[in-house]
């Protein structure tokens, strides 16, 4: 492995995800990333990759067989729907990435659309272009493929425990509830009759149910700066 970026090489490393090689930039290449040009684009999923996590129980970001557990990293507007684009990952190799991946620990950063390649492809259902400011790791045992218009997608199975991150450490509720505010907007904007809104409705019910149950934050952020200090003493 090659030497990685001063911004998350205290970063502890699982075992599962050693065996990836290193962008020039010096962050780990998930699994599932298409290499154009003998060179990592990180915007791009491989939809062989995805094919192949979904029929053989294979890790997102590693690539190795999935245990009981399987965990989505997702935004807070997934667990309204209940869908990811994404297959799921290993518990460790999720906690790495929403602690190391620049997209997923700065809030502000923006998807870069510039020059996507060919092999781009739009994932099935509706996808949300922003920055969602929170990341939902989503525990559960099962899901299930579905097919949309625009292609397959992940509808996730009943969750054991949500963990919510921001900038690298565990999540306000605040910042969840932000998150889903920013993104509601969206969702009822694709809302176009009555039914529809009923739909949503009973689905913002249902993930605020099951948020009071399962959901795991920190009270505040002095609260996640305190708890970052712990571990890394």
């Amino acid at each position: 492995m090659g030497k990685l970026n001063a911004a998350i090489a205290d970063i502890p490393l699982p075992d599962r995800l050693r065996h990836l090689p290193v962008s020039d930039t010096g962050f780990p290449v998930p699994w599932f990333v298409e290499w154009i040009d003998d060179k990592p684009d990180f915007r791009v999923m491989d939809s062989r990759k995805w094919a192949r996590a979904v029929r053989s129980d294979l890790c997102w970001l590693c690539g190795n067989t999935l245990g009981r557990f399987k965990v989505f990293t997702a935004g807070p507007m997934c667990a309204v729907n209940r869908t990811s684009a994404e297959p799921p990952s290993h518990r460790g190799c999720a906690e790495y990435a929403v602690k190391a991946c620049p997209f997923l620990t700065k809030p502000r950063m923006r998807r870069n659309n510039t020059d996507l390649p060919e092999q781009h492809q739009k994932p099935g259902g509706l996808m949300l272009e922003r920055n969602p400011g929170c990341t939902l790791l989503w525990i559960c045992h099962d899901y299930r493929v579905i097919k949309t218009e625009g292609g397959p997608i992940i509808k996730m199975g009943e969750p054991v425990e949500i963990v919510a991150y921001a900038g690298g450490g565990l999540a306000t509720r605040a910042e969840v509830d932000a998150s889903i505010a920013s993104g509601l907007p969206l969702l009822k904007a694709e809302c176009f009759n009555e039914d529809d809104r009923r739909v949503l409705a009973r689905q913002m019910e249902r993930a605020e149910a099951v948020f009071r149950l399962k959901l795991k934050t920190v009270a505040t952020e002095t609260d996640r700066a305190a708890l970052a200090g712990r571990i890394a003493s």
